[in-house]
Parts: structure tokens; sequence; C-alpha cells
């Protein structure tokens, strides 16, 4: 099974942060849900390596949080983030599948939470950091 994310580089708006989180958090969510499938069919080699995708993801969006902008909100990403990665390592180990379970809803609710963020907002935004 391989991560179906397929995105025209065209239809994307680089200069629109929140579109680009999205779209890591579509490429960790369907690493996460090819791992579980691979750890079904019992594939270590493909497992392991969308697992490691999902951990570099994670990785990317820690690194990328503004700790004196986003105050409290920052400080609580980096938290479940942290207990993402400590999970997926857990899942690629251990073969728990729940823990790629946990992770990909938690994924799915940040997700839905950036998805939630009016135009508006986005644009104020993007007009403050140039």
């Amino acid at each position: 099974m391989q991560n179906s994310v397929e995105t025209n580089t065209n239809d994307i708006n680089f200069d629109d942060p929140h579109q680009l989180v999205e779209l890591l958090m579509d490429g960790a969510i369907d690493s996460v849900n090819s791992a579980k499938h691979h750890m079904i069919e019992n594939n270590i080699a493909l497992k392991g390596e969308d697992i490691s995708k999902a951990i570099s993801i994670l990785t990317g969006l820690m690194a990328s949080l503004d700790m004196d902008q986003g105050g409290e909100i920052s400080k609580n990403l980096i938290a479940l983030y942290d207990y993402m990665l400590t999970k997926l390592v857990e899942a690629n180990v251990s073969d728990i599948s729940e823990n790629l379970e946990e992770v990909s809803e938690l994924l799915n609710e940040i997700k839905s939470g950036w998805a939630a963020i009016p135009q508006e907002v986005r644009k104020e935004f993007a007009d403050n950091q140039q």
C-alpha cells in the first residue's frame, strides 16, 4: 500500500503556512495508516519506513513551532508531538497497532483544528509575516 497523497504543486501556496501544516499532517496521517497496513501484513521493512516518515514529519513540525509567538499552544503542541513520537517508536519496536491508531486519531484532531482556522485569520497572519 503506497501513500496516496498526490498533490499538484501548482495548487500549493507556499506563503500560507497553515496550508503547509495541513499538507504535512496529511503526509503523517497517510504514513501512519500505511504503517498499520504493513504491520498487519507483517512487512517489517515497509512498516519501519512509514513510521520513519511520520517521525520525520512530526520532528519537522516540532522544529517549526514559534515558542515566543505560540506561547502555551506551542508548548502543548511540543508535548503532544513528543508523546506521538514515543508512541510511534513503541509501535515500531513492539508492533503495537493501537499506538498507530492513537497517533492517527491525534493527528486528525490537530489537522481539524488547523482546517478550522478562518481564511481571514490565515491572511492576517501571512500579511504579518512579510
